[in-house]
């Protein structure tokens, strides 16, 4: 039986494809275009387009389609891709899943861990309630569509996902640049924690969420060492062999220069404790920031 992903094409969904069909699992891969081979099957959630018999007799669902949070600056129609690019792609996937005569066992459903808002230094585990702000809202709202998947009698966990550290793009791709011309500075007042996973813990967290049926719900995807902004502009400085500048880049400049995105998606303190994968057995191949990204970088 296969595994359907969506998002398959980016930084987390490639990275779990090449893992699941190195373990010999068949995957298929859900694409917003001509399919060009076997393994994929075309689906358009703006025109609510999705063949049934695609996910008859799946094995599960892995669903990570939506738009970039940090590749633009935000305004109010890019705001409304975000929220319609994961909103009507996930219901429109949950409302297939519920007609199928043969459901998968699980569907595992990417979310964020800004659905926790601005935590300052409390430490959060899958208990905490939701947050303020756009991205909280999103969140909530995406989650919500996914565990309508429950209703069917599908397992559902919802991936709240910490930045992902990989060397293939995403948060790091962004920062290397600047980090290694000696440019990396803490942002805002650097005290604001970060949670973190690296792209390999994150591939085998997914994995094992898949296989253990008795996970459900929310689930941190972070590494259990979550650590301050100025830490991470350190440490990240370190490893790229660069010395990072002793000001950091106050927040108002920040907010100049990236608008909303700077107050909801780079000053905000998250903490996360990844409660549930550990209770359930999971190890983390990358506990320490400097060894996670030595092993990225």
């Amino acid at each position: 039986m296969a595994i359907i992903v969506t998002g398959a094409s980016g930084l987390l969904g490639s990275a779990l494809v090449e893992a699941l069909r190195g373990g010999g699992q068949e995957v298929v891969k859900l694409v917003r275009r001509q399919p060009r081979a076997d393994d994929e099957a075309f689906w358009q959630p703006t025109e609510q387009v999705l063949d049934l018999g695609v996910l008859e007799g799946a094995e599960a669902v892995v669903h990570l389609a939506g738009a970039s949070i940090g590749d633009r600056r935000w305004n109010e129609a890019y705001k409304r891709e975000l929220v319609a690019s994961r909103v009507e792609g996930t219901r429109l996937l949950v409302n297939a899943l519920s007609e199928l005569s043969r459901p998968p066992e699980v569907l595992l459903s990417a979310s964020g861990m800004d659905f926790y808002g601005d935590t300052g230094d409390r430490v959060i585990d899958e208990s905490q309630g939701k947050g303020r702000g756009f991205l909280a809202d999103l969140c909530e709202v995406w989650e919500g569509e996914a565990r309508r998947a429950g209703e069917a009698g599908i397992r559902t966990v919802q991936a709240r996902t910490a930045m992902v550290l990989s060397g293939k793009g995403g948060a790091l791709g962004r920062m290397a640049p600047i980090f290694r011309i000696g440019m990396g500075a803490p942002l805002g007042s650097g005290k604001q924690f970060w949670s973190w996973i690296s792209v390999d813990d994150w591939v085998a967290a997914a994995q094992h969420v898949l296989k253990n049926r008795d996970m459900t719900g929310p689930v941190n995807f972070a590494a259990p060492s979550p650590v301050t902004n100025a830490e991470f502009t350190r440490t990240l400085g370190k490893a790229l062999h660069r010395g990072t500048m002793p000001i950091p880049a106050p927040a108002f400049a920040l907010s100049l220069g990236l608008g909303e995105f700077a107050r909801e998606g780079l000053l905000p303190s998250h903490r996360l404790e990844p409660a549930k994968l550990t209770d359930s057995g999971f190890r983390f191949t990358h506990t320490r920031l400097d060894e996670a990204l030595a092993a990225v970088l």
